[in-house]
């Protein structure tokens, strides 16, 4: 897999098993393996998961918002070889912020840090920023299932 920065949005879904409205991470502009990575996710106004505040300015919610911060993390440790066949959980959040809401047209930055990496789990601290401003922050959990097996699309049910 070539890993040559950025990665846009292809190279992205050759990373991650999500799919549109699901994959949220549109660009990744850095990449340190097994330390850090930061990725871009643009806030469009058609976006099928934004919400209303109560003077109807649309939102992105902070659980979709979390889940942004997640898929840069899983990005980062999906992208070694060993791992690509692999299915990362996550696993849980702690000592999650939301600081501000995040509008259609907003550039969100998002980056993660490894804090702790072993072969089957690690942690991950994430931060992401509307023009350097952090608009969440927190730590998640993960782990690294079984690697999957490579099904032909032509093979056929044992009978």
């Amino acid at each position: 897999m070539d890993l040559t920065l950025p990665l846009d949005y292809a190279a992205i879904e050759r990373i991650l098993p999500h799919r549109s409205p699901f994959l949220l991470v549109d660009r990744i502009t850095e990449f340190e393996v097994d330390k850090r990575i930061v990725g871009i996710k643009n806030v469009s106004l058609n976006e099928r998961y934004l919400s209303y505040a109560a003077d109807g300015t649309p939102v992105l919610p902070p659980t979709i918002l979390t889940e942004a911060v997640a898929q840069v993390g899983a990005i980062m440790i999906l992208a070694k070889p060993e791992n690509r066949q692999r299915l990362i959980y996550f696993m849980g959040i702690e000592r999650v912020r939301y600081r501000r809401p995040v509008h259609p047209g907003d550039v969100v930055e998002i980056e993660a840090v490894v804090l702790r990496l072993r072969s089957r789990m690690g942690l991950l601290k994430g931060v992401a920023r509307v023009g350097g401003k952090p608009v969440v922050d927190g730590t998640m959990t993960f782990a690294l299932g079984p690697a999957t097996e490579q099904k032909s699309p032509t093979a056929q049910p044992p009978s």
